[in-house]
């Protein structure tokens, strides 16, 4: 379940931050692009912004199997930064550190039973000190609403199809797109596993099930299988298309949150960012100065794997 857990892990941060890390980059200008469920009435003026997700599969099992379904999607935090004085400013310095207004994120998952679960997030918020007196961060989140139905139907012998539909219910008024995603789902996806039975794969289903794999409806997410390869116990619905049983490649440190890149040019460039330009990296988010600072500590030893890797050899005819 750990490789698991960094796999999803990975899709959920994904594009969370892009290089160069910093808030003054213009393609981190719009953010949260991956397996948004937007507020209902925001749907209405962008009707290319979903406001429910849906995944639907097969089991095949000998009786009605129960299954763990467990929703994850993460909850935009707007961090804001309050002078000494009790003035709200963008920017602050205090013992040699720069801090910067801007949006964070908190991850959030939902365990659905079967039928109808309630998601219910109040609004909130924290506040930290800024060393000095020098001012306070406050990071606040709004209100989320909205349910998971978990529905299992038998559609032939030893096999059912199992629907788990993800709905954002936010009362939400407006048409800004930033201040709607407050109120979103970002980057959801299901994570569903079983005990009792053994998952079709939706990709490539063995021939006597195609016709039902084929008719079970996707709705912004892509089911694949996870595990060792074989293994029919977990079916991880990513707002990414992927393949069956995906993996995080073993000689990546860590997460750059761009899987369009490749780690070791994505790791040359942030060491090649000009002081000023670590400083804005490191004052823009708590996760790009983890990045910053793994890529920094990295020895030539745990580079050098990262120039490439040969997986599977194979023959020619």
């Amino acid at each position: 379940m750990e490789e698991l857990r960094k796999l999803a892990d990975a899709v959920l941060y994904e594009g969370y931050l892009l290089w160069p890390y910093r808030r003054s980059a213009l393609k981190n200008q719009r953010r949260w692009t991956w397996g948004g469920v937007f507020p209902p009435r925001h749907r209405e003026v962008h009707p290319d912004d979903r406001s429910a997700i849906q995944a639907e599969c097969l089991v095949e099992a000998e009786a009605a199997p129960a299954v763990d379904v467990r929703v994850r999607f993460l909850h935009v935090v707007a961090r804001t930064l309050v002078d000494s004085a009790g003035t709200p400013v963008t920017e602050l310095e205090a013992g040699g550190k720069r801090y910067l207004a801007w949006d964070e994120a908190m991850e959030r998952e939902v365990t659905a039973g079967p039928g109808r679960t309630e998601i219910e997030l109040a609004a909130a918020s924290d506040t930290e000190q800024i060393p000095g007196d020098a001012g306070l961060i406050v990071r606040s989140w709004q209100a989320l609403r909205g349910h998971v139905e978990t529905t299992l139907q038998p559609v032939g012998e030893r096999l059912f199809r199992l629907t788990v539909r993800v709905v954002n219910e936010t009362p939400w008024e407006g048409d800004d797109r930033e201040e709607a995603l407050r109120q979103t789902l970002c980057s959801t996806h299901v994570v569903l596993h079983t005990e009792e039975g053994a998952f079709v794969s939706p990709t490539d289903p063995p021939d006597a099930l195609r016709d039902a794999a084929e008719a079970c409806e996707n709705v912004g997410v892509w089911p694949v299988l996870v595990g060792g390869p074989g293994e029919r116990h977990t079916l991880f619905a990513s707002p990414i298309i992927l393949s069956d049983y995906p993996e995080i490649a073993p000689e990546s440190p860590g997460d750059l949150f761009d899987a369009g890149e490749i780690d070791r040019l994505l790791i040359l460039n942030v060491l090649s960012l000009t002081e000023a330009e670590q400083e804005e990296m490191r004052a823009s988010d708590p996760r790009a100065r983890e990045i910053l600072d793994r890529c920094a500590a990295l020895r030539p030893e745990e580079l050098l794997p990262l120039h490439g890797a040969v997986r599977e050899l194979r023959g020619s005819l």
